[in-house]
C-alpha cells in the first residue's frame, strides 16, 4: 500500500488537499500565484481547497510534513503524547520552506522549486 499523503491523494491524481492548521483559508483554492507557478512546473492544482488539519488525518497518515519550524512545533503540540507525534517532520530537513503568500510570482516560482527539489528525500523513502 503506498504511504497516505492526504485524504484525497490515494488513486486521485486530480484532487489535491492542503491541510493547514488555521481556519481563514479552509475551503478556498490555491493563490493564482500557485496555481501558475504548479501549472509552469507541470503541475494542476487549480482543483486543491484547504482543509483543516485534525486528528483524525493526523492518525491515518503515514507520514506528516510540515514546511516549517512554526507549523511544526504547532503539529507537535497537537500530537503530544498521541502515536502520530512520532510522523512529523520536517519537508526539508532542517529548513523552512518559505511561504510566498502575497509575494509576487518569482516567490512562487521559488517556492516550487524548493518543494520539488525537496522531494527527492521523500520519493526515496518511499522506494525503501
Amino acid at each position: 500500500m503506498p504511504p497516505r499523503c492526504s485524504p484525497t491523494s490515494a488513486g486521485r491524481r486530480s484532487r489535491y488537499v492542503r491541510p493547514g492548521l488555521r481556519e481563514r483559508h479552509v475551503g478556498a483554492p490555491a493563490h493564482s500565484n500557485a496555481i501558475r507557478a504548479a501549472e509552469d512546473a507541470g503541475h494542476d492544482i487549480r482543483d486543491h481547497r484547504a482543509v483543516k488539519v485534525n486528528h483524525r488525518m493526523l492518525d491515518w497518515a503515514d507520514a506528516v510534513l510540515a514546511m516549517d519550524h512554526a507549523v511544526l512545533a504547532e503539529l507537535q503540540t497537537m500530537t503530544d503524547g498521541t502515536p502520530a507525534a512520532g510522523k512529523l517532520d520536517l519537508y526539508i530537513s532542517g529548513e523552512d520552506v518559505p511561504d510566498p503568500w502575497e509575494s509576487d510570482y518569482p516567490a512562487y516560482l521559488l517556492c516550487v522549486d524548493t518543494i520539488q527539489a525537496g522531494a527527492v528525500r521523500h520519493l526515496l523513502d518511499l522506494e525503501n
